[in-house]
């Protein structure tokens, strides 16, 4: 182990956790009026760790501290799409957060929750894992009861209550694995694991997988995701809806690729895929508030994500698919958060009646950001969900990519519930009467997340076709 070349080969995470820190003391010190300063600090934290990030992707792969924390692509992909994600979310929520008594918290826990699901996209031993799932929960359960309104504190309730029941089983997962396995090294585990018992293999991963299933939103630890997305500010809840999910399912495709043959885990997996997407896509229909309706979509996402790793380490699809859709998906929540951001009276959907005239660039980024989230070429999502449909068919989960199939032509009905009122003519009665005055900071991260939205479809789309 050398200190120096390790700590150099975690600067993207350091930078995060150096930026929450100083973004913490500098708001202790400044007058309210003068908080935007955190809000500085806070950006150029995350502009220099996916400037890091982007640099350390060009190596070759490698670990830190004795194996225990990976530096591969999966890693690389994970901090540039937190960080980024998270700079989004600061500047979605600038109208919103300027001038409130936890302003600089927002960004400290913000920036702490980004570098523990950073941690947990790199996790590459079981310890460092446990480490990550505390340090991105904690910050959340904060994050999004901050607003002290009635919903975001009962969202934070329940929230905090699921993550500590599911936190325990991942802790109690580890352990089993540990005595199984005699080590809590990811490279022992493979080769601890193939002599012990399939029962206490199974046992254990289906603790630790559960924990993680937390993180991404997917059954059977999603019901605290609605609840966040309703209740929490809007910028929190655009991050609790996108940042945790991206740690919660690399950790789980790192961890799953050393877990040996010896338990149906794959199986496992494309089952927990499967009730995801078809339980977040019907409780999705019947939503009129579209925070309530995009976190039920939220869920249903998590399923799409969980079938590369359904197939983690078999199909050399999976993990390329897995990362493309991390990044698609991201930029197209985001955007569709950051319409309600700019809009934050409208509590229905008919509340968006009259935008496409009133707001057309609006209307526009809506529409790449929920035709992406179904799926609709040249969007980002699009090319994710060509992937991992192609990645679980190779790896012969031909009725899991079939019933997936099914579950994106079912959600077009629930996402054009939204589209249709924004093109259609507002009238009197109207929530708003078609009056629409938006904030500036999220109408300027729709249009951005709109256009990131389109370049990850069309420029993955492009670079795919070249390498094949």
């Amino acid at each position: 182990m050398n200190p120096g070349a390790d700590a150099l080969a975690l600067l993207p995470e350091i930078l995060m956790l150096t930026g929450a820190i100083t973004a913490l003391l500098t708001g202790s010190f400044v007058p309210r009026e003068r908080q935007w300063i955190s809000r500085i600090i806070a950006l150029g934290a995350l502009a220099a760790s996916a400037t890091a990030a982007a640099a350390a992707v060009a190596g070759t792969a490698t670990s830190a501290y004795s194996g225990s924390y990976a530096i591969d692509a999966g890693t690389g992909a994970g901090r540039l799409v937190v960080a980024i994600s998270a700079l989004l979310v600061i500047v979605l929520g600038s109208d919103e957060l300027r001038g409130t008594e936890r302003e600089s918290e927002t960004y400290t826990l913000i920036l702490l929750a980004c570098l523990g699901a950073t941690v947990l996209s790199g996790a590459a031993d079981l310890l460092v894992l446990i480490a990550g799932f505390l340090l991105a929960s904690i910050p959340l359960y904060a994050l999004i009861g901050i607003g002290r309104t009635k919903n975001g504190a009962e969202a934070a309730l329940k929230t905090y209550l699921q993550g500590a029941f599911f936190g325990i089983l991942l802790m109690l997962g580890a352990a089993v694995l540990y005595a199984a396995a005699g080590t809590t090294s990811y490279a022992g585990l493979r080769s601890g694991l193939e002599h012990a018992a399939g029962a206490i293999t199974g046992v254990g991963l289906v603790g630790v997988l559960a924990g993680l299933m937390f993180k991404a939103g997917a059954v059977p630890a999603h019901f605290w995701v609605p609840d966040a997305a309703e209740g929490a500010g809007t910028a929190a809840a655009a991050f609790a809806t996108t940042v945790p999910k991206i740690g919660g399912i690399l950790a789980a495709y790192r961890l799953l690729e050393q877990i040996p043959g010896t338990v149906a885990w794959p199986l496992l997996v494309a089952l927990f895929a499967a009730v995801t997407m078809t339980l977040g896509n019907l409780a999705a229909f019947a939503q009129t508030n579209p925070r309530r309706l995009l976190g039920w979509s939220t869920v249903s996402q998590a399923g799409y994500l969980l079938m590369p790793v359904a197939v983690a380490g078999a199909v050399p699809l999976a993990l390329p698919s897995l990362l493309i859709y991390l990044a698609g998906y991201a930029a197209s929540n985001l955007t569709a958060f950051a319409i309600i951001g700019a809009h934050p009276d409208r509590a229905e959907l008919r509340g968006y009646e009259g935008l496409s005239t009133a707001r057309p660039w609006h209307a526009v980024a809506l529409v790449v950001a929920l035709l992406s989230l179904v799926g609709t070429p040249p969007t980002g999502v699009f090319l994710g969900k060509l992937a991992v449909f192609t990645a679980a068919w190779d790896g012969g989960f031909w009725w899991l990519a079939a019933l997936a199939a099914l579950n994106t032509v079912a959600s077009l009905f629930y996402y054009l519930r939204w589209l249709a009122p924004a093109f259609r003519a507002a009238s009197p009665d109207s929530p708003g009467a078609g009056d629409f005055s938006p904030r500036a900071w999220p109408t300027r991260v729709a249009i951005a997340g709109a256009a990131l939205t389109l370049f990850v479809g069309i420029g993955g789309g492009i670079l795919w076709a070249g390498l094949a």
